[in-house]
């Protein structure tokens, strides 16, 4: 059966009725899953194993039977595990019909049919009873349900339901335990991500964020990242790692909204800003056995921190930002519901108004309108002074700008530094109110004029009868996945032509694809095959991942912020497509075809891609390498945007001698706004 599913297309705009089957959001979903990450995490595994076989020999010690049940069960992996150390029966529960399948497929293939039942239902929905999925309770548990937050993936109702209803009281669960960590820091970089900062626009003139935005207690959202990525010398710590509170899985667990404190002595004085965050878990009561989520700069030698991106360290923000001495006595409080955590401070000195342990949530609306990521572009100040410098070059005394952004200052700053009338398209309503907010606290309202509506229906009353000289965008747009989606700028520009002066600038005036050819440190293990994994056989899940991606027409690129996943650079850095704004959208697709030398030796996993914005003839800006690759390959990406990745059929080992290289084939298809692209490593 097919259906039409309206989808807006990022690049142009349009409204796209994409012809679908029943079976492609759950492809799309196995190929974008980290079920590859989790099969490689080695040290997960181990761990799983071995807290596993300690439980089933507690029970067996007891002279019992071992039933396991198993929520969550994916590939059947654990289940596998439980058979293999002893148990006599497990339910592996799987909601996902897609996974479960997958996971009877595997379980067949290795020979455990007879003692793995795989049910497909979510666990609370699971029955006990001679007629019912469970003919009886099980003595050991054993979950995979966290995420970055540990209790994100709903693991307390689940938890609460099996014990009341799944299995026997004192049951043996694996993991034991989870314990959660946090330190309060002080961090610009962090900080920065989360409160709009002032900007210097010219010599005696800021650009000053709105009091409720810079009072707003900001998304209420966890933000998770990679948090070895983060160098320690981008926080000051101000209190030491605290142990916040832990989770005993074998006894009975409550889902109600709790809270936690920890005290301590303030080891620097600062401003309290963030909370750095993570958790392990010990797979046996002892603790014995212990997996931890802690970044790599907490160990002796960083290079035993195992990788995993299935689960990634936490960063909270403090609703406001608070000062704090060398030796004071604060209160670090989490508070948890039943799939969410949040942070508070306490001192001392605060009253009980200022001790307030509600959810912290957005008034302003600006933290539903920018992302982090975002915030931390608008808080950049090289970019900004790239963007004012490039402003100052083209705006006259009788310029007429409009700007085309979501949510842009650049405006702002045309305004500030003395156009003539500047008018900005914001689309979004909310959008629309957070950049109002920002004109009238700048005192900037009648300077700059907000039109709430497409850039096709931008008419010249509109305008007040003048034309265009100046058209202004970062790009930016809330729409963009993947970096040539920013291309939406050069629609909004063609749409726009008859309102432009015949010499009207452009800015940016081009923007340029480029492609390196790059060997990833880990992230290659969340497409790897695994074949394998601690010696049980998962083809099956490898073969349903080639069939997600070959269920598509073409191979695709995927957006990834490669500032948080390392790769060296084996090929040097290579314009292959430029598109001029100075012209419309042309009407034919255009083409680019060539290949780049592998000039380092090491694995190519795959295509790096990142686009480059001309501003001027003196100013680029670029959303992908922000610094020259180093000698050895090196690189260092931009924070605020997501590059493109595309990963190819087979790694290639690169001897660096020239011989081989990365050939590319891209079409730019205007019709879609899309490339279509091919990648491939050959000897000549």
């Amino acid at each position: 059966m097919k259906t039409f599913c309206g989808r807006a297309n990022p690049t142009t705009g349009a409204l796209d009725w994409v012809e679908e089957s029943e079976e492609y959001d759950y492809h799309q979903e196995i190929a974008r899953s980290c079920y590859a990450d989790m099969l490689h995490d080695r040290d997960r595994n181990v761990k799983y194993y071995q807290g596993i076989k300690a439980a089933v020999e507690r029970v067996k010690a007891r002279g019992e039977k071992v039933i396991v049940l198993d929520i969550g069960t994916g590939t059947g992996l654990l289940s596998m595990m439980a058979v293999t150390a002893g148990a006599d029966y497990c339910y592996a529960v799987e909601v996902f019909k897609p996974m479960a399948d997958a996971a009877i497929s595997i379980v067949k293939k290795n020979g455990f049919a007879d003692k793995i039942k795989v049910i497909n239902k979510h666990s609370t929905e699971v029955t006990v009873g001679p007629d019912g999925d469970m003919l009886t309770r099980a003595n050991v548990l054993v979950t995979e349900l966290f995420d970055t937050e540990l209790i994100g993936e709903g693991a307390l109702p689940s938890y609460e339901h099996a014990h009341t209803h799944l299995v026997q009281r004192g049951c043996e669960a694996v993991p034991h335990r989870g314990t959660v960590y946090a330190q309060l820091v002080e961090s610009e970089r962090l900080w920065s991500w989360t409160q709009l900062q002032p900007v210097e626009v010219d010599d005696d003139k800021r650009l000053m964020p709105p009091s409720a935005v810079g009072c707003c207690a900001g998304a209420p959202s966890v933000c998770d990242i990679q948090l070895s990525q983060v160098p320690p010398h981008s926080f000051t710590p101000l209190g030491p790692l605290c142990t916040m509170f832990s989770v005993d899985f074998s006894q009975p667990v409550s889902s109600a909204s709790q809270s936690y404190s920890c005290k301590f002595q303030a080891q620097a004085s600062g401003q309290a800003q963030v909370i750095l965050s993570w958790w392990d878990i010990d797979m046996d009561p002892e603790g014995s056995i212990v997996c931890s989520m802690a970044p790599s700069w907490t160990y002796s030698d960083p290079q035993e921190c195992p990788w995993r991106d299935h689960w990634m360290q936490s960063v909270y923000f403090l609703p406001s930002e608070m000062t704090v001495r060398e030796g004071e006595e604060v209160s670090l409080i989490v508070n948890h519901d039943d799939y969410s955590l949040w942070y508070n401070l306490s001192c001392s000195q605060q009253s009980s108004v200022e001790r307030s342990l509600d959810r912290p949530m957005c008034t302003c609306q600006a933290h539903l309108v920018w992302t982090r990521p975002r915030f931390g572009e608008l808080n950049d100040r090289h970019r900004n002074e790239s963007y004012i410098s490039a402003l100052r070059s083209v705006l006259k005394p009788d310029s007429i700008c409009l700007g085309v952004s979501d949510g842009s200052l650049l405006p702002l700053f045309a305004s500030m530094l003395g156009a003539q009338k500047v008018f900005t398209i914001e689309n979004s309503g909310m959008s629309r109110q957070v950049i109002e907010q920002i004109l009238e606290f700048n005192s900037l309202k009648g300077k700059v004029q907000v039109l709430g509506m497409r850039p096709e229906q931008v008419t010249s009353a509109d305008l007040d009868g003048q034309q265009v000289s100046v058209l202004v965008g970062e790009p930016y747009f809330s729409t963009t996945l993947l970096p040539w989606h920013s291309l939406f700028f050069w629609y909004c520009r063609t749409a726009l032509a008859q309102l432009l002066q015949p010499n009207a600038t452009i800015l940016p005036r081009s923007a340029t694809l480029y492609m390196m050819g790059v060997e990833f440190r880990d992230l290659w293990r969340i497409r790897a095959p695994c074949g394998t994994c601690e010696g049980f056989d998962v083809g099956p899940m490898d073969e349903m991942v080639q069939q997600s991606l070959d269920f598509r027409e073409s191979r695709e690129a995927e957006p990834q912020p490669l500032w948080e996943y390392p790769c060296r650079a084996l090929t040097e850095p290579r314009p292959v497509m430029t598109f001029d704004f100075q012209q419309c959208v042309p009407e034919q697709p255009v083409s680019s075809q060539g290949s780049v030398p592998l000039l380092r030796r090491g694995c190519c996993h795959g295509v790096a891609l990142w686009m480059e914005f001309q501003l001027t003839d003196d100013v680029t800006l670029s959303m992908g390498l922000v610094e020259p690759v180093s000698e050895e390959g090196a690189c260092e990406w931009s924070p605020h945007r997501k590059q493109g990745v595309y990963f190819l059929r087979s790694a290639w080992e690169s001897s660096g001698d020239e011989r081989a290289a990365v050939s590319y084939n891209l079409t730019f298809d205007p019709s879609i706004g899309d490339i279509k692209m091919d990648f491939s490593v050959a000897l000549p």
